[in-house]
């Protein structure tokens, strides 16, 4: 497999860190954003919409992060990743729209005000953040994994955002079940880091 990323990408590093985890050989290919390369002609037939990542399973493509760790859970059969039976699939189903959308708009977006110059409304990016994770760290209570008893793939859909968060100046600090939480899935095995950023409280 080939994963098309940027390194600095949250949706690349989430679809990196499934593969690692698994332990899916891959190729990772960047992919240069700066230079404009995801709007040339030939990432747009990998990529209708010009965005990282895009895997490349030998002729099959699939962007989207959230899609390629549903490809992969599916054809390599891990249920333990990402369940079939209805109501744990549904709980993982309902993380990765939070990841699409409150922690997007919230962690997300906070930092690329301050890696990418993104034109976001501070004060009202900032309140979302912590808003958003005001309520994971309260789901976490009680539990060492976001759903199940184990680590899935709801997991590595928060982990990126969340764990880059200071570098959009959102501070972890006062979530104390988010930060043993971040300290459990960098101690699975084959864990991978994102690439840091040394700016906001990550200076």
């Amino acid at each position: 497999m080939k994963l098309y990323h940027y390194p600095l990408s949250g949706h690349s590093h989430r679809a990196h860190l499934f593969l690692s985890l698994v332990g899916v050989p891959h190729e990772l290919v960047d992919v240069d954003l700066k230079a404009g390369e995801h709007k040339t002609p030939d990432f747009l037939k990998l990529n209708t919409l010009g965005q990282v990542p895009v895997l490349d399973d030998g002729g099959v493509i699939v962007p989207d992060s959230l899609a390629i760790i549903v490809y992969v859970a599916r054809k390599l059969g891990l249920e333990g990743w990402l369940p079939t039976e209805p109501a744990a699939a549904a709980a993982v189903q309902r993380w990765f729209s939070v990841a699409a959308g409150q922690l997007r708009m919230g962690p997300a977006a906070a930092r690329l005000i301050t890696v990418f110059g993104a034109k976001y409304d501070v004060e009202q990016t900032l309140a979302a953040a912590h808003a958003i994770l005001k309520l994971i760290d309260q789901e976490l209570i009680g539990h060492d994994w976001i759903v199940l008893d184990r680590p899935t793939a709801a997991d590595v859909a928060l982990y990126s955002y969340i764990a880059s968060a200071p570098e959009g100046n959102v501070d972890l600090t006062p979530y104390a079940q988010i930060g043993a939480w971040l300290r459990r899935v960098e101690a699975l095995p084959g864990f991978v880091p994102f690439q840091k950023t040394a700016i906001g409280l990550a200076a």
